[in-house]
């Protein structure tokens, strides 16, 4: 199964454009600035070296987290978005068409001035590539983010249990995720969750646990994360991830 061709139009593009550089919607903060304050707040103390954003989107959380980390990678399978992750980091901004209506647009241009992270450049890296199927390259972090990406693979076992491959001892997992499974990206029998176990309801955070129990501990208590996406001038997604965090255990 191949992921969903859904993140690669440029309509799906500019939306994700707006929800990570442009205007705030309905009264809630920003999302991925919002995930790389929590980041930073659960490493408390811990070494910044290397940090691994995977699932980027268009890569605001990238350039947050550059704010404090040496060195930052993002990665995403969609094309379209690293693409436009290398333009914002090469030329300091982007241009889009964002929806309003039908087929009215209206044009934006978006800095890395504007959101005072054009010092980040120099600590950021962009990547295409799967998170199911990561590179060897990709190691030696310290922190890794995955941010609304669990429920949209297509193998998301695979990913759970080898990304304690990739993180150093004592580093920690941030998972976020509204935990909405459809089948046109991950196979019923793929879901961690949101179905019935053994005659008891099995859960995502339930999935989590088993998946991540053998290298991770978790921190604290889940909380949620709301977030807006605009589609256009009079219709949004208002939706909520659940943040978990998880320490790397020495095995």
């Amino acid at each position: 199964m191949q992921p969903s061709g859904y993140y690669e139009n440029d309509t799906t593009l500019a939306q994700y454009c707006e929800f990570h550089f442009g205007e705030q919607w309905h009264g809630e903060p920003n999302f991925p600035k919002e995930l790389a304050l929590a980041c930073i707040d659960a490493m408390n103390g811990r070494t910044m070296g290397r940090a691994l954003d995977i699932g980027c989107a268009c890569g605001r959380s990238s350039f947050e987290l550059a704010r404090f980390f040496d060195h930052v990678d993002g990665v995403d399978f969609s094309a379209s978005f690293i693409n436009k992750c290398v333009e914002m980091a090469e030329q300091k901004l982007v241009r889009y068409a964002r929806p309003e209506e039908g087929e009215l647009v209206s044009y934006h241009e978006r800095t890395l001035a504007a959101l005072d992270l054009g010092d980040t450049v120099g600590k950021v890296a962009f990547h295409q590539g799967d998170a199911c199927d990561l590179k060897s390259q990709f190691s030696g972090y310290d922190l890794v983010l995955a941010a609304n990406l669990i429920d949209r693979l297509y193998k998301p076992s695979t990913f759970l249990t080898t990304i304690h491959e990739r993180i150093n001892d004592g580093g920690l997992l941030v998972i976020a995720s509204p935990y909405t499974w459809l089948e046109e990206y991950t196979p019923k029998e793929e879901w961690l969750g949101g179905f019935k176990k053994d005659g008891e309801d099995y859960t995502t955070l339930d999935g989590l646990r088993d998946m991540l129990g053998p290298h991770f501990r978790i921190l604290g208590e889940p909380r949620s994360l709301p977030f807006v996406i605009r589609e256009t001038r009079n219709k949004f997604q208002h939706s909520f991830s659940e943040l978990t965090v998880w320490q790397k255990v020495s095995t």
